[in-house]
């Protein structure tokens, strides 16, 4: 009984070390059960504070740590020993393997080429934009596993991003209070990636720029318009554009996104459901004045175009012959909403108003309303798990909720 009150101290020593070294990774990194509940202010805590806590748990074993070593039996020693080493085990697995940091790594050598050097496969898909005439494409099976690579397009400064697990890729500007700001991939929150900057050391959602954790909670990146196309289609459009190239340090790494972009890869986070509203099914996203709505792939693959409407506001989709680029357009031009229909054939769009002929890009290239352009709207990729985890008031498109 007189060692009770020792023992006890003893054991709530390691269990604190313990449960901080895993706990810390565990709320922010994909184990089971880990992205479901709300817990990423408890995992910033601990993160914050993990000397005290390791100092705290330290100084409540040391006393009878120093009892057993002096006055205690064999089997204590050897089971005090084990401990220790159990412990600083599970610290370096938890802090130089399963961190995200340690996992997945920035480009070595991030190349950018023209089209007539480029090596990567056309058929690739690619997050891609245009800033100040200079444009540039970056391959998901690449940036997938680097999750953000830090760039300059047209003389501005971009973090691209892609979140494999959520499949949504978004390009922001990495100026956080008028200063260029590095990140870094620090873990996961509900399934997103999730990034720190080096000054405040806020946490940031990838899947819109949002500090979730940390003095600069609530602020927001400002985001560029970006879109996801095969990389055929973007060149297309895009013939000048420059192209990321695979970094042949990372090769092995590139080779376990094989068959992301089509949704067949093996790993069941990044894998695709082809059915419709299911956690792993593929939507397309759109948001509008704080409002946002979701439109079945399924839906999307069948019809080829869809004339919607969303927040007041005419929308166009459509599908290019691929079956995997997508444009997101407005349907208003001089006045008139226009709504289109599709030639099977020649694959191109009529508008029922003038019967102009346009590309499914939305240029018209014949009648009325001919060199008019179709204005972009800002679309996402996402699995439909993501999109109603960060857009929980979202509508659907038509078939109805699930």
């Amino acid at each position: 009984m007189r060692d009770f009150p020792r023992v006890l101290l003893l054991l709530f020593g390691f269990l604190l070390l313990f449960a901080a070294e895993i706990l810390r990774v565990y709320f922010i990194m994909p184990f089971p059960g880990s992205q479901k509940a709300n817990t990423i202010h408890l995992a910033y805590f601990i993160d914050r504070n993990i000397v005290w806590i390791r100092l705290v748990a330290v100084l409540m074993i040391l006393y009878p740590l120093a009892y057993i070593l002096r006055q205690g039996k064999i089997w204590k020693k050897v089971l005090l020993t084990m401990a220790i080493v159990a412990y600083l085990l599970v610290a370096y697995a938890f802090n130089f393997k399963f961190l995200a940091d340690k996992m997945f790594y920035q480009p070595k050598n991030k190349l950018m080429v023209s089209v007539i050097d480029n090596r990567v496969d056309t058929n690739s898909l690619v997050i891609a934009t245009e800033l100040q005439g200079q444009s540039k494409a970056y391959p998901i099976e690449i940036i997938g596993y680097h999750h953000q690579v830090q760039d300059t397009i047209g003389g501005v400064p971009v973090l691209v991003t892609y979140c494999t697990v959520c499949r949504t890729g978004a390009i922001f500007n990495p100026y956080v209070h008028n200063k260029y700001t590095h990140f870094r991939l620090v873990g996961m929150d509900h399934f997103n990636a999730m990034f720190e900057d080096e000054e405040s050391k806020s946490w940031w959602r990838q899947v819109n720029g949002e500090a979730i954790a940390g003095p600069l909670r609530g602020e927001k990146l400002r985001e560029f318009s970006s879109f996801q196309m095969r990389l055929g289609a973007w060149i297309r459009e895009h013939p000048n554009t420059l192209i990321l190239q695979p970094d042949t340090v990372f090769q092995k790494d590139y080779d376990d996104l094989i068959g992301y972009d089509s949704g067949t890869i093996k790993g069941s986070l990044e894998k695709r459901d082809s059915g419709s509203w299911n956690n792993k099914s593929w939507v397309v996203g759109l948001v509008e004045r704080q409002s946002a709505k979701a439109y079945d792939w399924n839906d999307l693959q069948k019809l080829k175009v869809i004339n919607d409407t969303m927040n007041g506001d005419p929308v166009l989709l459509t599908l290019e012959p691929d079956s995997e680029t997508f444009h997101a357009l407005g349907r208003r031009v001089n006045g008139m909403v226009l709504s289109f229909t599709i030639n099977d054939s020649s694959k191109l769009l009529f508008d029922d108003q003038t019967r102009s002929t346009w590309t499914l890009t939305g240029n018209c290239v014949a009648g009325r309303l001919k060199s008019t352009t179709l204005q972009p709207v800002q679309s996402y990729q996402q699995f439909w798990h993501s999109w109603r985890t960060f857009h929980p008031n979202t509508t659907v498109f038509n078939t109805g909720k699930p």
